[in-house]
C-alpha cells in the first residue's frame, strides 16, 4: 500500500486551499457535497487525520467518521425527503478508491430512482449551494 499523500485533493479542502459545498465540520471531520454527485444530497465525510483509507485510520477516528456519518444521513433522509440512504466507502484501487484519503460517501436515495454513474457530470454549483443549505438546515446550522 502506497503513503499517505499530504497533497491530496481532500487534504487541501482540510487545509481550505481548495473550496468546498460544506455541510459539517468539527475538530476531527469534515462533510461536503460531492461535486460530481450520483443522487442529490450526495455527501462526503472525511477524518482530518491523514488517513488513505480504511487500513491506516486510528479507530477513535473512525468512530468520530462513523458517527458524523449517521448525522449526514439522518439529514439527508429529512432535507431530501429521501426513502433511503446508501453509504459507501472503497479502500485501495482494486476496491474501487479514487481519492487516497479516507472518505464515506452518504447517498440520499428515492426509491426506484437508479444513482446516476460516477463521476458521470459536475453539478451546477447553484444546485449545490441550495443542497448544502438544506443539509445545513437539516444537522441544525
Amino acid at each position: 500500500m502506497a503513503a499517505y499523500d499530504p497533497e491530496n485533493i481532500f487534504a487541501k479542502i482540510i487545509k481550505g486551499a481548495l473550496p468546498a459545498y460544506k455541510v459539517y465540520e468539527d475538530d476531527k471531520t469534515v462533510a461536503f457535497l460531492d461535486i460530481m454527485p450520483r443522487a442529490p444530497g450526495h455527501t462526503l465525510v472525511i477524518p482530518k487525520h491523514p488517513s488513505r483509507n480504511l487500513f491506516d485510520v486510528p479507530i477513535d477516528e473512525l468512530a468520530h467518521v462513523m458517527k458524523v456519518t449517521q448525522m449526514v444521513a439522518n439529514a439527508g433522509m429529512k432535507a431530501f425527503d429521501a426513502d433511503g440512504i446508501t453509504v459507501q466507502q472503497f479502500n485501495e484501487p482494486a476496491g474501487g478508491q479514487v481519492i487516497f484519503h479516507l472518505h464515506v460517501h452518504v447517498i440520499p436515495r428515492k426509491e426506484g430512482v437508479a444513482l446516476k454513474p460516477p463521476a458521470s457530470y459536475h453539478e451546477k454549483p447553484e444546485v449545490l449551494e441550495e443542497h448544502a443549505k438544506k443539509l445545513r438546515a437539516a444537522l441544525g446550522g
